[in-house]
């Protein structure tokens, strides 16, 4: 469809949170950050399959930053990657999961201990379970936390954290 067309609203599924949002609402409060660039894997394009309509949210403010040298601040991933991630249960219709990298200090807030203990907490929450903060299946020991379908309970957060974090990305842009 033409970007002048309006487009259908996105389909929430009927088991979704209470107040759930959709991935375009995600990507929508993202791409009105400044300096921010989202990007979505094409199907067919050279990346794995696994990753076709995945998003990758990056601070590039003048656009002139070596793509491969990008690090997203944010992603919304759509669908399992087998052999690597697939805790999450992305399989099932509707539902995706948002990762951001908030640091040390904002993961131990949200999940009540520091990314470095990660590894010991694995088990107590089921990976899949929507709308609440979960450590990144991956990436936990870096400072990503993730959550799966977001609604009522973390959508305001996350709109908060995706400012955050695109802060954090400003900063580290401007160090350079």
């Amino acid at each position: 469809m033409p970007d002048d067309e309006p487009q259908p609203p996105a389909e929430v599924p009927d088991d979704a949170p209470e107040g759930a949002l959709t991935v375009d609402d995600v990507l929508h409060d993202a791409s009105l950050l400044p300096g921010v660039v989202v990007e979505t894997v094409a199907e067919g394009s050279d990346a794995p399959a696994a990753a076709w309509g995945d998003s990758f949210v990056t601070y590039d403010p003048d656009g002139t930053a070596d793509r491969s040298r990008w690090q997203p601040f944010a992603t919304v991933v759509t669908s399992d990657h087998p052999g690597f991630d697939e805790s999450s249960r992305l399989d099932r219709p509707g539902v995706f999961r948002v990762n951001l990298g908030v640091g040390r200090e904002l993961f131990a807030e949200l999940l009540g201990y520091p990314p470095a203990e990660a590894a010991e907490h694995t088990g107590e929450v089921d990976p899949s379970t929507s709308d609440v903060w979960l450590p990144h299946p991956a990436y936990a020991v870096q400072g990503w936390v993730c959550v799966v379908r977001p609604g009522r309970r973390t959508g305001d957060r996350l709109r908060r954290l995706l400012e955050q974090t695109h802060a954090r990305a400003a900063a580290r842009y401007r160090r350079g």
